[in-house]
């Protein structure tokens, strides 16, 4: 399925059925009186939260989504039947705003979230409703309410506990394939990573955590440069950030320079994002001779980055002591 991470779709409630003017006329009753019901709740739209979505594609193919109105209220004060509540799924972690205002009417980052996004109109009042001691056959009925509507963004942003992130080629997907049990396509070209990919990295009795793979962000990214400004979003709802780092030479440019880049990237984007607790790990060690990756931690030592773990995705070399740090880093509470 297509990865979709943000619409826009409009939403209608039903209108509430009108109240019924009716009288009574039974056998040997000589005046009747009014009998005519209520008429039926509008239905309601819902969004609630199905974590069998990861995408919100399967909002891309109808913009109009509309609740059933209610039905006409009928004689014998028959209230008239409700109409259908409409309940649309989304993914855990959408956003939803008002398109017109941009204001945010719903965050659904619980498992089990549900909102109601536009009420149903309420039904309208029967004749019935209407008699008094001077008015015994009342001829008036309420139409029923209207329902309401909105333009509506929704907006996907994953939740993960750890986002990895680099260059294109850097190894992300290769290393979210190898520790979970995700599958993103690989391929051995720039921006291979079109979509994110979530991954549950599991420890056994310990627990597990959830690792998401960004697209490979370039310089000029946070202001829309390549593929990875679409995702950073997905980011800013991670604990951890883990910046991955080709150590082969790209260009002039060294993996420390790659890894500022990187940095000022998510500030520019998001301030708060450079704040975001991180790791850092030279990635692809197995194409370069060790002494090396040596040279090129102590480079980031030299910088002030105290830990700079060393991996080959495709080896294995390295990793356990990387997952290990994750982990405890996980365990700080936030």
């Amino acid at each position: 399925m297509r990865f979709i991470d943000e619409v826009e779709i409009r939403v209608v409630s039903g209108d509430g059925g009108p109240g019924a003017i009716s009288f009574r006329h039974e056998k040997y009753v000589d005046l009747g009186g009014p009998d005519g019901g209520d008429g039926g709740r509008g239905g309601s739209v819902f969004l609630a939260v199905d974590p069998g979505l990861n995408t919100l594609a399967g909002f891309r193919g109808q913009r109009l989504y509309q609740a059933e109105r209610g039905q006409r209220g009928g004689k014998r004060q028959m209230t008239g039947r409700s109409g259908k509540d409409l309940v649309l799924r989304v993914p855990q972690g959408t956003l939803v705003y008002d398109a017109g205002s941009g204001a945010l009417l719903a965050d659904l980052a619980a498992v089990d979230a549900r909102v109601e996004i536009a009420r149903g109109g309420q039904g309208g009042r029967g004749n019935m409703r209407f008699t008094t001691s001077t008015n015994q056959a009342p001829r008036r009925a309420d139409p029923g309410g209207p329902g309401e509507a909105f333009e509506l963004r929704l907006e996907l942003k994953l939740l993960a506990d750890v986002g990895v992130l680099g260059f294109p080629n850097a190894g992300k997907s290769t290393l979210v394939a190898r520790i979970s049990a995700a599958r993103p396509r690989i391929a051995d070209y720039p921006f291979t990573t079109l979509t994110p990919s979530l991954g549950v990295v599991d420890r056994g009795d310990e627990g597990s955590w959830v690792v998401a793979d960004v697209p490979g962000l370039i310089e000029g990214a946070s202001h829309g440069a390549g593929l990875g400004h679409r995702f950073l979003r997905h980011v800013q709802r991670t604990r951890l950030l883990l910046h991955l780092v080709r150590v082969l030479p790209e260009g002039a440019s060294t993996p420390l320079d790659r890894y500022r880049i990187l940095r000022a990237e998510l500030e520019a984007y998001d301030p708060a994002l450079a704040q975001r607790p991180e790791l850092v790990a030279l990635s692809q060690i197995d194409t370069v001779p060790p002494d090396e990756v040596a040279v090129l931690q102590a480079a980031f030592r030299a910088a002030g980055v105290p830990q700079v773990y060393a991996i080959s995705a495709v080896t294995g070399q390295g990793l356990k002591p990387l997952l290990d740090a994750i982990w405890q880093r996980l365990q700080v509470p936030e």
